[in-house]
């Protein structure tokens, strides 16, 4: 098989995005913490917009199903998060975001807004530009 070359500039693009993911992630878990919770759990609230089944949990933060059952018991017992059998299918269990989850979940996000200045110097436009071109370089559909 022959290595493709990436094409020009990605490389530095793909530094930038390191960079990026880096700044998010250290501001995120610093926030997290002041909230008292690990940078996972953190990560596994703001998944939470919509019930969401244990094992989908597992995918979307990538660790072993077994994992999420202790990071679930931990945010349980804080009153975050609550287990529900889900309507379509009641040996399945949904993890569901409580009151207390939702207010902590907004907490982590304004902070960590006001911690990144450099999106807020961003114009609506600027922000639509950079949302439309994330969304294209990370889409998993096949455009």
């Amino acid at each position: 098989m022959t290595p493709t070359t990436p094409p020009e500039g990605s490389e530095q693009l793909m530094e930038q995005l390191a960079h990026a993911a880096a700044c998010y992630y250290r501001s995120f878990a610093v926030v997290a913490g002041g909230q008292g919770l690990t940078l996972i759990q953190g990560k596994l609230l703001g998944l939470l917009q919509r019930p969401l089944p244990m094992r989908a949990l597992a995918e979307l933060l990538g660790c072993d199903a077994s994992n999420i059952t202790g990071i679930v018991d931990r945010l349980e017992g804080r009153g975050l998060v609550r287990r529900e059998a889900d309507p379509a299918d009641r040996r399945v269990k949904v993890v569901v975001l409580t009151s207390e989850g939702e207010g902590a979940v907004q907490r982590i996000r304004a902070e960590i807004t006001a911690g990144l200045p450099g999106l807020a110097r961003l114009d609506a436009e600027g922000r639509r530009e950079l949302s439309e071109l994330l969304a294209r370089a990370f889409s998993t559909g096949g455009a």
